[in-house]
């Protein structure tokens, strides 16, 4: 049975202590080590009406930074016990830790023997944890006394240093031999609250001056890009709910600017949710926008997020690799984001490196190369395609754009390519990459 965040015996833990927080993350811990991704083992725990919102935000917090230092905890638990714990007090532990300074993702948030109590705490009021009470408090005492000794022999692990599986680490050494570590060390850190200005609505420097009068630090990193200090809820973001901004990551806010589109152009947004890029585009240019993604939910999200916006567009819930759906109209425009392995965006969903298997990278590419070639025949003489992936293999994305140009003797124009995730003072961003296709007008195939 699946380790559920509150029942009866839970009763005794108050909902806005770190004892329900660590609980709370390491049930999603062990979700995520199943097959599940952490997004979805949290929207479970979250479904008990008890949880306030003060105990979404800990728990979300505690069990995404356990993601980012997994490989380590597990390492140093591994040189701790006896024996491998079961799973829920393994990832109780591996909750725990990152918060007593086990990590680099950030300083401890916590005193480190508030956390030992808490972590003992939550192993007494669940059954399946109860009898390692003792344990769970002699392994964190132990780190305690023993930090530097224990961190300096499980560092020599691989996976214990980066974070990543073994097969991950090769592919980026191989991918990047000069920038490995930064791009391994860039998905460790936990991202920055990105904002995009709805220039529909209001300027960069305007929005600024609103942030400065509420009182919360931040600078432009973008033409429309503002990053704050320090995140905050996202309802408590200044003119959020309105629309007056939205969130994005700088880096996916070059999207709409390199697709060049104009009012009047018919344009299509295949595999769109949740809509950050469509919403984009829509504040750009009055343009037919249509709006494509294959799950009818994630497609819900794209409507909310233009509902906020007070834009509209065309919304199919349809695959990319067919045209069933399509009109047989072409389109002036065509924004391609397609499926990949989202190693590129690594921070800000640590759990892709647990879930993702090393064949991935190969069926991924595949399934995106169908989904350009069939795009690419409803691209109207003298329009653009814009190839998106949020992946780091060149498999997936320069390898990848130079296949299909070669394929469909595409024409390509300038675009940033691969951009590695970085972070600072002037940029900071996911790393994406970008490819710009123009179909010659003498040269197209019959769709």
């Amino acid at each position: 049975m699946k380790p559920r965040l509150q029942t009866d015996f839970q009763a005794e833990l108050k909902s806005d202590s770190l004892a329900f927080a660590l609980l709370g993350a390491a049930t999603a811990v062990v979700q995520v080590r199943a097959g599940m991704a952490l997004p979805q083992a949290l929207a479970g725990a979250f479904a008990n009406p008890a949880i306030t919102p003060q105990a979404r935000g800990a728990i979300q917090d505690v069990a995404y930074r356990a993601m980012r230092q997994l490989g380590r905890s597990e390492a140093l638990v591994a040189a701790m016990a006896p024996k491998a714990p079961d799973p829920l007090v393994g990832a109780l532990l591996a909750a725990a830790l990152p918060l007593m300074g086990a990590g680099e993702d950030g300083p401890a948030p916590y005193e480190a023997f508030t956390v030992v109590d808490q972590a003992v705490t939550a192993a007494g009021a669940h059954p399946d944890t109860v009898r390692a009470k003792g344990m769970v408090n002699a392994l964190l005492r132990r780190f305690l006394r023993e930090r530097d000794t224990l961190l300096a022999d499980v560092l020599q692990q691989p996976l214990a240093r980066w974070n990543y599986p073994q097969w991950w680490i090769d592919a980026a050494i191989t991918a990047y031999p000069q920038d490995w570590e930064q791009v391994l060390a860039a998905g460790n850190v936990a991202p920055p609250l990105t904002l995009r200005v709805n220039t529909r609505k209001g300027t960069v420097e305007a929005y600024l001056e609103l942030l400065a009068q509420s009182g919360i630090g931040a600078r432009r990193i973008g033409p429309s890009a503002v990053r704050l200090d320090k995140p905050v809820g996202v309802h408590l973001v200044p003119g959020f709910d309105s629309g007056l901004v939205s969130v994005q990551d700088a880096a996916a806010q070059l999207a709409a600017n390199l697709l060049d589109v104009q009012d009047g152009m018919r344009v299509l947004d295949a595999c769109a949710a949740p809509g950050g890029k469509t919403g984009h585009i829509l504040e750009l240019a009055d343009a037919d926008v249509t709006a494509l993604d294959v799950d009818p939910q994630r497609l819900a999200r794209v409507r909310e997020n233009l509902d906020r916006l007070e834009l509209s567009a065309t919304l199919l819930a349809a695959g990319a690799q067919g045209r069933d759906w399509w009109d047989g109209e072409p389109f002036d425009r065509i924004l391609a984001d397609v499926p990949c392995t989202a190693s590129g965006i690594v921070r800000r969903h640590p759990d892709i490196r647990w879930l993702r298997r090393k064949g991935d990278t190969l069926q991924l590419a595949t399934l995106s190369a169908q989904i350009l070639d069939n795009l690419w025949q409803m691209l109207r003489p003298n329009g653009k395609l814009l190839f998106v992936t949020c992946s780091l293999w060149p498999q997936e994305s320069e390898a990848q754009a130079a296949a299909f140009a070669v394929r469909n003797r595409a024409t390509r124009l300038d675009a940033p390519g691969q951009l590695l995730p970085a972070g600072g003072a002037e940029q900071d961003h996911d790393g994406l990459f970008y490819a710009l296709f123009q179909k010659d007008a003498t040269d197209v195939k019959d769709a």
